[in-house]
């Protein structure tokens, strides 16, 4: 094997070797990173990241960017966390309609994914760049959760809704399930699907897509209505974990997906990528969150250190395109 065998090789498995030492190196710096308790936590709490992400993953194939996940997350939540709670009244017919826990995860879902749908829409329909756009949606978004709760949180969901959250079923917590599904669904749709090819081909080269007869705009529109009902699916995991819809709800949360997406792989400029890379990266960003917190670093540097990471992510993904 000569040594650009190797060095490719290890470009290829870059973010499964990262996932190792960090690994190694907090199961020396604390004993309390390799317990199965420990596992478990760190599991449920990149599973909303992971689910987010794959979304995240979705548009950025296809050259975009979501800036709005995190907004998206919270009004989805808050919109499942009243349904389910308050239901809905209608005063002019002198009658309360109230809603089922299924009930209300269909609303928030489809909540999210009609935000997601618009921002597929202004992107597409009116060519405002997606970082715009989806800038434009982070703060309609959040505007709209805090008048949809008045500032307030939304609480006392009980134990239906709590199930999805802290749940346990088959000695796994519900939220790796979801997750887990999230995961299997998106691999099947980008590698045995002629929806995937396409979102491949948007991404690698748009005018040679155009030409071979791809509709540009449905798959973008599909793709970021796909990542705005992911994100819903994120705020109802949030609000059962916590019991309760925050107005504030997933602030900094387009952050950690995106980080997830370029660590593991995907390229920004679209068109590289997979969903398994991106499983990667969001394992690391949760290792390495969960990491700091047992080491007592300081939350300011734990930010400073994740932009780091994320930066040198962005650096090797630019080098290595350049060398291929």
């Amino acid at each position: 094997m000569t040594t650009a065998d190797i060095r490719k090789n290890l470009v290829k498995f870059q973010s499964i070797l990262a996932l190792l030492l960090m690994g190694i190196a907090l199961s020396f710096l604390t004993d309390s990173f390799l317990t199965m308790e420990n596992t478990w936590n760190v599991m449920r709490q990149i599973s909303v990241n992971m689910v987010i992400s794959v979304g995240m993953t979705l548009v950025i194939l296809t050259g975009g960017i979501d800036l709005s996940v995190g907004s998206i997350l919270a009004i989805s939540g808050a919109v499942a966390a009243s349904m389910l709670k308050f239901g809905t009244e209608f005063t002019d017919l002198d009658m309360h309609v109230g809603f089922t826990l299924l009930g209300a995860m269909v609303g928030g879902t489809l909540v999210g994914t009609f935000l997601g749908w618009f921002n597929g829409l202004t992107i597409t329909r009116f060519k405002v760049p997606p970082f715009v756009a989806t800038l434009a949606m982070l703060t309609i978004a959040r505007g709209l959760t805090m008048l949809w709760t008045g500032g307030f949180p939304v609480t006392g969901l009980g134990d239906s809704m709590a199930f999805i959250g802290t749940g346990w079923f088959l000695g796994i917590p519900m939220p790796v399930w979801i997750s887990l599904i999230v995961v299997v669904a998106a691999i099947i749709l980008t590698k045995r699907t002629t929806l995937g090819r396409h979102i491949y081909a948007i991404g690698g080269n748009e005018q040679a897509a155009r030409l071979s007869g791809i509709n540009i705009k449905r798959i973008k529109m599909i793709v970021y209505s796909i990542a705005g009902g992911l994100a819903a699916i994120g705020g109802i995991i949030v609000t059962s974990r916590l019991d309760s819809a925050q107005p504030n709800a997933g602030a900094g949360f387009e952050l950690d997906s995106i980080a997830a997406v370029v660590i593991g792989g995907t390229s920004l400029s679209g068109g590289k990528g997979t969903i398994l890379g991106t499983v990667q990266g969001a394992l690391i960003i949760g290792i390495l969150n969960n990491g700091l917190v047992l080491l007592n670093v300081s939350p300011f540097w734990q930010q400073v250190i994740k932009g780091l990471v994320i930066l040198l992510a962005v650096v090797m993904e630019k080098l290595n395109s350049k060398e291929n």
